[in-house]
């Protein structure tokens, strides 16, 4: 992180987008909490809205854990499923439609779960979200050999961006927006969301087919297996783990 480069202007203002769920099967599993917001240049949320949605099914313990959101609490406060997904879905099509890139941390993972959310309710989902920053597939082509874990909470300590309350939607949505306005001021991006967007594309690809390679030699998966590295919505179901 030697420059210190001057924040490119599309990145002056973004959308932030985070899902807390039951689970990592972007097929299977549900929307327990959300936050859509907009950040400034300062990394400053101008604008923000959070939502907490019954299920549907229960939350396993497992998940309850990481997000602090139980089945009892999500049926006492929440709001219905389809009411939330719908306006999640509504948010970032309004951002999106605005011209403003939306920034999710493993954003294929968020993108692909809710898309599969509006099918499950019957909500028209998102057509070809973008533009996407997703610092964690940005992260790990600018600065591929750096060691440790990619996890948000590791990138942001990396970037000296401060994330309190982490694994809940609003924290992790204004850090990682934080965190992309911190990659651009270290390392030279697109010169625009659109461009960048599509470089993700394939950065997300060439991720996938490496971390397929060490898996099978470690052997974490089958040699027959394969990551999904589709971005920014996969094509399959259960959660990759791409930021071990």
């Amino acid at each position: 992180m030697a420059l210190d480069l001057q924040l490119p202007n599309w990145l002056g203002r973004i959308g932030v987008f985070d899902l807390e769920t039951t689970g990592v099967d972007v097929t299977a599993d549900r929307i327990v909490t959300a936050h859509v917001g907009v950040l400034d240049e300062h990394g400053r949320q101008v604008a923000a809205r959070s939502w907490l949605a019954d299920p549907g099914i229960p939350i396993p313990d497992g998940a309850a854990a990481v997000h602090g959101i139980t089945t009892a609490q999500a049926r006492a406060d929440g709001r219905a499923a389809p009411e939330v997904v719908f306006e999640v879905t509504a948010s970032l099509r309004a951002l999106f439609s605005q011209g403003l890139p939306v920034v999710a941390y493993n954003a294929s993972y968020d993108f692909s779960l809710l898309a599969h959310e509006c099918v499950r309710h019957g909500i028209p989902p998102l057509d070809a979200p973008g533009p996407i920053i997703d610092p964690l597939v940005i992260d790990k082509a600018v600065d591929r050999y750096r060691r440790g874990k990619r996890t948000l909470s590791a990138v942001a300590q990396h970037y000296g961006v401060t994330l309190d309350g982490a694994h809940e939607a609003s924290a992790d949505a204004i850090a990682a927006g934080r965190v992309a306005q911190a990659i651009a001021r270290s390392f030279p991006l697109a010169l625009s969301a659109h461009d960048l967007h599509a470089q993700q594309i394939g950065w997300a690809r060439s991720q996938a087919a490496s971390l397929t390679e060490y898996f099978i030699r470690i052997g974490r998966i089958d040699p027959d297996d394969a990551l999904d590295g589709t971005w920014p919505v996969r094509r399959r179901g259960p959660a990759q783990d791409l930021v071990s």
